[in-house]
């Protein structure tokens, strides 16, 4: 295998592996989200606040993974 296959099969894995916990973490979060909503519906506002923080920092681990993944691309 020549360097440059490695290279882009860590790209590929790193991508990969950092997609999953962030996808499972959003879909989680939404979940839990509904249901607090099904069961307190006055606390909407805390719920949704609490939601998209939490929603954010998921997101941004994918976004490290992006970047992790450009570094070891372009190096």
């Amino acid at each position: 295998m020549s360097s440059d296959m490695i290279k882009m099969l860590a790209v590929a894995f790193t991508m990969a592996v950092g997609a999953i916990g962030p996808a499972l973490s959003v879909g989680n979060i939404a979940s839990k989200a509904v249901e607090a909503l099904g069961r307190n519906p006055e606390a909407e506002s805390s719920i949704r606040t609490a939601m998209i923080l939490g929603l954010a920092f998921a997101e941004a681990i994918a976004i490290y993974a992006l970047v992790v993944a450009l570094i070891l691309k372009f190096t």
